[in-house]
């Protein structure tokens, strides 16, 4: 059976709440790590969190076999490789070297036990975005709690959004081609040794001879001689005419496979039959494209073959034409904590405004100002946002009439918009822990990477309160102290 923590301590070993950071320290680490013990010290929020944890995470054979990974280990895991913005191997290292982390995961400097990048990565994934926005709604209420003041209820609040880029190269139309192709000749290539059918028994040779022609292919594209447009034309030609044969091979395999496939093997042809489909699409756009000089409709663009969700965003940033992921929009409060996130699939920030706010409202009653960039600007938006917060600081698109003149010339709505532009900052620190590019594999797994990357910034951010409270605090005794010693001199 899983357990949340160990119940008994061995020799060496240290209580979390009693485990010292190093103040002076600029790195990343120790404040969410003080952000965990903060939250691991409070027995009232330490119950909040193991109980989600019990309860909501997904334990496929939890019950059955070994004790695997504690999950306050899984949980301070996962925080530190999305706050270091770092990959699996470098946390792998962490886990098995780094003295403070292991402390925090309940390790002494006498225990031996170590991880398995294997490990590592299996327990993490069982995190889903659901239990993590669960997990860092405790941590904004423990952020809130030791932040605010007893007379300070209201929540001010800046939206805004960025994108966050998938894990994608630039997607030119014939070399997605090539790598969809490729992707049919090695599962091919595997399914018919399997089950002993020689039709793609020279797969390999099969791969190379397609790479050969579709290297030719971009080279012609990219050469700068005179007769140009008919070298590529003839290259291009070559390399659709070999797709056209390996396709008409692989649909040959599959009707004899379906035949003789086992149940094991019918997940692999339908993964065959999906990239068949875009190989298909793909060829008919590249040779309506290059062969017959016709321009593809942005909506018919293939992006990526493995990432499909996978947007083209033009933001219309200085040095940035395009970005390929999904935009994520955010909420924070005066404190600096992100209340909420969504990640927008094919919407624009006018269109989640009002829902975006409402949802958020719902879970915190004392949002009562919300400060928001021209992109979510709208006369309808701006009539219904009004209806569900107090104060609503919109700026409006183009021409304004002289009752939006007057309010936003107004001082209050001057300060609100100055102040919006900290959002910006916190969007960069996002960036710089782990939300400039998401290198996981799927829509869930984006998800819960970005859900992930929330709740370490917002331990981070409550770590960074502990740290300057404590920093002030030792300042002030220092202070005392030396005042005293000059009392004790001067009475002597």
């Amino acid at each position: 059976m899983r357990k949340t923590i160990k119940p008994q301590m061995i020799l060496g070993e240290v209580n979390i709440g009693d485990i010292e950071f190093d103040l002076k320290s600029r790195d990343e680490l120790p404040k969410a790590l003080l952000g965990l013990q903060y939250i691991y010290c409070d027995k009232e929020l330490r119950e909040k969190v193991f109980g989600v944890l019990k309860n909501d995470l997904v334990q496929a054979d939890m019950s059955n076999g070994r004790p695997g990974m504690d999950l306050w280990e899984i949980l301070c895991l996962g925080v530190s490789r999305l706050v270091l913005n770092t990959n699996f191997d470098r946390l792998h290292d962490l886990a098995n070297n780094h003295t403070t982390l292991r402390l925090m995961l309940g390790y002494g400097p006498f225990t031996r036990t170590s991880y398995s990048i294997q490990a590592i990565k299996d327990n993490i994934s069982l995190f889903t975005p659901e239990i993590l926005n669960k997990i860092n709604d405790i941590v904004i209420e423990a952020g809130h709690s030791f932040v605010k003041k007893k007379e300070e209820r209201i929540i001010e609040a800046r939206v805004d959004s960025f994108v966050v880029e998938t894990n994608v190269h630039y997607p030119v139309d014939y070399g997605l081609l090539f790598e969809a192709l490729r992707k049919v000749i090695l599962i091919m290539g595997y399914l018919c040794f399997k089950n002993r059918i020689t039709i793609f028994k020279q797969s390999i040779n099969y791969i190379n001879k397609l790479k050969r022609l579709y290297r030719r292919a971009q080279k012609a594209k990219k050469s700068k001689v005179k007769n140009k447009e008919e070298k590529v034309k003839q290259a291009f030609e070559k390399f659709l005419d070999l797709v056209s044969d390996y396709l008409d091979k692989a649909k040959e395999a599959l009707s004899q496979l379906e035949n003789t496939a086992s149940s094991k093997d019918i997940k692999k042809i339908s993964e065959v039959k999906g990239f068949i489909e875009k190989v298909e699409k793909l060829r008919e756009q590249v040779n309506r494209r290059v062969l017959n000089e016709e321009e593809i409709l942005h909506d018919e663009k293939i992006f990526s073959i493995f990432e499909e969700y996978t947007e083209w965003i033009c933001k219309g940033k200085a040095g940035v034409p395009q970005e390929l992921g999904l935009n994520v929009a955010i909420i924070e409060d005066q404190y600096g904590f992100i209340l909420n996130h969504r990640i927008m699939k094919k919407e624009k920030d006018v269109d989640i405004a009002v829902e975006f706010i409402s949802d958020t409202k719902a879970k915190y009653n004392t949002l009562a100002s919300c400060s928001f960039d021209k992109g979510f600007s709208s006369i309808e938006n701006k009539i219904k946002l009004e209806e569900i917060i107090d104060e609503v600081v919109l700026p409006k698109r183009g021409k304004q009439n002289k009752k939006e003149k007057i309010e936003e010339s107004s001082d209050r709505f001057r300060l609100k918009k100055r102040k919006h532009s900290g959002v910006e900052s916190t969007i960069n620190s996002l960036e710089n822990h782990s939300l400039d590019r998401c290198p996981d594999r799927g829509i869930h797994k984006f998800e819960t990477y970005v859900a992930f990357a929330v709740l370490g910034f917002n331990l981070h951010r409550l770590g960074n309160h502990i740290k300057n409270k404590k920093i002030i605090s030792l300042r002030i005794s220092e202070g005392m102290k030396r005042t005293y010693k000059v009392k004790l001199k001067k009475a002597a």
